[in-house]
């Protein structure tokens, strides 16, 4: 698959890809080892800890957790009401759909205070170490300060494609649509209605414009990141696409991400 040199050509300085068919790694772009921050990317790796902790019993999904009202879900789910950047409830919960990195970090500190373990230790141990992910590490908010290497990024995604340390009922779950019809705003995309979103996964569905390509399924499901990164898992294909840069996401991302997630799942459609 020659399709991730065309990253080559990206406005970045630099970038490292892979794309998994099935639990495999079939095509590698850039310094595999190099770490990059993950922005929101974060997200997915801190909504796994999460669904580890329910597995084991230490939280609940329905288990009361942020603003009045509000729950675990609520919280993976961006339906708790939080805002953005801020602890302030800005609606309801389950009313309406919006982003909330404020939300995860509430998050955080109910999944410590419930299992008696620091977040990020939690994240290394439930996630990290059991998938050899040498490089990863939560450095900052459970909302967007993680790093890793692209490598390391796509042992989480075979785990998507294959999940070991959850059952594939829990993760079949939490890329599910939570509080269906729920309107939002998607960062970078404006206002989607619905804004469709699982446990902690954005999931593609009809939005347009996305970052994903335009050919992905809509059970597409994963996370961008302001850092310029992105992951997403497309069962129909049975493939995943990991893309690290150290360039803010902006207008210089979004038709070349797109772009590339097309040329991505033809190959991978040609192959089959």
């Amino acid at each position: 698959m020659q399709t991730l040199d065309r990253i080559g050509q990206w406005p970045v300085d630099n970038a490292s890809a892979a794309v998994m068919d099935g639990s495999r790694g079939i095509a590698h772009f850039g310094d595999r080892q190099r770490v990059y921050q993950l922005a929101s990317v974060t997200k997915l790796l801190c909504a796994y800890a999460t669904l580890v902790a329910v597995e084991e019993g230490a939280v609940e999904l329905d288990q009361p957790a942020g603003p009045p009202g509000s729950t675990v879900r609520h919280l993976l789910a961006h339906a708790s009401g939080l805002s953005f950047g801020d602890r302030t409830v800005q609606a309801e919960p389950g009313g309406k759909r919006i982003y909330s990195s404020a939300g995860f970090e509430v998050l955080a500190d109910f999944v410590e205070a419930e299992t008696g373990i620091a977040f990020a230790d939690y994240v290394a141990e439930a996630v990290f170490a059991p998938l050899g992910m040498r490089t990863a590490a939560l450095v900052g908010p459970a909302g967007h300060g993680a790093q890793a290497s692209v490598d390391d990024l796509s042992r989480f995604a075979a785990e998507l494609l294959r999940p070991t340390l959850v059952s594939p009922q829990t993760l079949a779950e939490a890329t599910t649509v939570q509080f269906p019809g729920l309107a939002g705003l998607l960062p970078g995309y404006g206002p989607k209605r619905p804004n469709d979103w699982g446990l902690g996964f954005e999931i593609r569905d009809g939005k347009s414009p996305h970052w994903t390509g335009a050919g992905n399924s809509p059970a597409t499901y994963g996370h961008f990141g302001q850092s310029g990164t992105f992951l997403w898992v497309d069962p129909a294909l049975d493939a995943a696409c990991v893309v690290l840069t150290d360039r803010a996401f902006g207008d210089w991302a979004k038709p070349l991400w797109t772009e590339l997630g097309d040329a991505v799942v033809a190959d991978l459609r040609g192959r089959g």
